[in-house]
Order: C-alpha cells, then structure tokens, then sequence
C-alpha cells in the first residue's frame, strides 16, 4: 500500500484546471498515470516534466542500476513515441533545452523525446539529476551503505535523516526545486529534466512531507511529475506538481522553514542568487 498521500486536500480546485482530454491513444508501456495527470495540466504556465527515463535494460534484484545499463529497444521507442505525443497534444511547446543527469540512458531519453517532438535543442548535464551530486555529498559513506540495505531503504534512511554522506531531506528537495525555478522555461513551454527512480522518489516524499515510502509509491520508468511555479520570487513562491492523476501545491516556505528548523544554515543551500535573508 502507498504511504504517499491518497486525498486532495492540498490539491487545486479541479474547476481551476483546463482539462486536456486527447483522443489519441497513449504510447505502449507509459505508466497509465501519465495520461490522467496531463488532462490535469492548466494552460500558460512555465511547465517542466521531472521524469524517470525510459526503459532500460534489467538491474539486480536489490535495485542496483549500474549507470552502463542503456536503454531498451522498447525503451528508445516510448521515448520518442512520448515526445511526439506529447507535443500533438498538449497546448505548449516543448522546443527548449532540457537538462538531463549526465548518464546515457538519460540523456538518450531526452534526446529521444526532443526527437520525437520534431526537435533537437541542447541536453545540459545537470550534476543535480545524479549520484552522487544530488542528495549524496560523500560517496565513500554512502556507497557501502546503499549496496548494503538496498535502494528502498537507503531512501527511507535519507528521508528520516538516519544517513550519513547525505544532504538533509530538505535540503535535498530545495536543491532540485531552486535548480528547476532557474531554468523555467517561458510561459507556454514545457522543458525537460531527465533523471533516475532514486532522485525522483525522494524529491516526491519531501514535497508530500513523507519520511517513509514503499514500492508502490517508487516512479515507473517514463513515469514522470509535472511541475511549475506561480510568479513570485523563489522564497515567496509555491510550487504546484501533478502526480498520478492528482494536483498538489506546496509553499517553498514551508520547505525552508523545516530545513532551519531542523539546524541548519541556509548558505549550504543551491539557492537562487536574488533570495535575500532577514
């Protein structure tokens, strides 16, 4: 059973949203869930899809992913299927640079995708879309720790603070949000980001404000969030995200002030160069 959030009381109203109800059939092997969280998406916004890449070849059955397992057959196929589906349907475009971990299933699944949509922009290597860069600050700590527990429980360690050569939770989400926040796209686009299951399931536990996940709440690959911000400087901002089917809304304060709350100082943190502290 999930311990993500099931109800929608931090959710928006559904009459705020535009609903998308495309007639077309969803690419083979997309997470179901993709399509019911695009007829969710407003119109005009600064609009960026956090995803899992597609598929790929098989790990261990402890969830260790080597980062020379490449994409799949199948997988290089819904890659740019999903791209092309997604710029026929959705009111934005998606021609803009995207931004991607470094590893080459990643960037392939980027690249695939801008394909697929009749493009070819630029794929920045972004260190906070992999480990270590993200939430792992000291590999040797961390390393023998993942290989020993396994992934789920390397999160859920993360999470609970219980985990040393990592950021703190907070932190760890903060970073990804400032990262995403200064490099919106304009209003009427959709960028972007690339990344691995470990990233993606931390972030979404921090935005719900969980300390323990299980494997139902872990992201399918090409399972994605989509995310964007309102108008306001970072600290002042909300940010609002889409995942299964449902509209969350999270004030980037409540964030910071966990993460003071918790001890620490806000210089260790990526944070956009305008925000000013009092």
């Amino acid at each position: 059973m999930s311990k993500l959030p099931n109800n929608t009381t931090s959710s928006l109203a559904a009459e705020k949203l535009a609903s998308h109800n495309p007639s077309a059939p969803a690419p083979s092997h997309l997470p179901d869930s993709m399509i019911s969280s695009v007829s969710l998406l407003p119109e005009g916004k600064r609009l960026i899809l956090f995803t899992r890449h597609s598929l790929r070849e098989r790990s261990d059955g402890n969830g260790f992913a080597s980062y020379q397992l490449p994409l799949t057959p199948k997988g290089r196929i819904l890659a740019k299927s999903w791209g092309r589906w997604l710029a026929g349907h959705l009111p934005y475009s998606l021609d803009v640079d995207s931004i991607s971990s470094p590893i080459g299933r990643c960037l392939d699944t980027a690249q695939l995708m801008q394909e697929g949509a009749g493009l070819r922009r630029d794929i920045v290597h972004q260190s906070l879309l992999v480990e270590p860069g993200s939430l792992v600050t000291e590999p040797d700590i961390a390393n023998p720790i993942f290989k020993e527990i396994g992934v789920l429980n390397f999160i859920n360690r993360f999470l609970q603070g219980n985990l040393e050569g990592t950021k703190n939770a907070y932190q760890g989400g903060l970073d990804i949000l400032s990262l995403f926040y200064q490099n919106q796209p304009q209003h009427g686009h959709l960028m972007l980001a690339v990344s691995h299951d470990t990233l993606l399931s931390a972030f979404l536990a921090v935005m719900f404000d969980v300390v323990e996940i299980d494997w139902n709440d872990w992201p399918k690959m090409m399972e994605g969030v989509f995310l964007w911000f309102d108008d306001k400087p970072f600290e002042q901002a909300s940010a609002y995200f889409v995942w299964r089917g449902k509209v969350y809304v999270r004030p980037i304060q409540n964030l910071l002030e966990g993460y003071l709350a918790a001890g620490f100082h806000p210089n260790k943190l990526l944070l956009p160069p305008e925000v000013k502290w009092t």
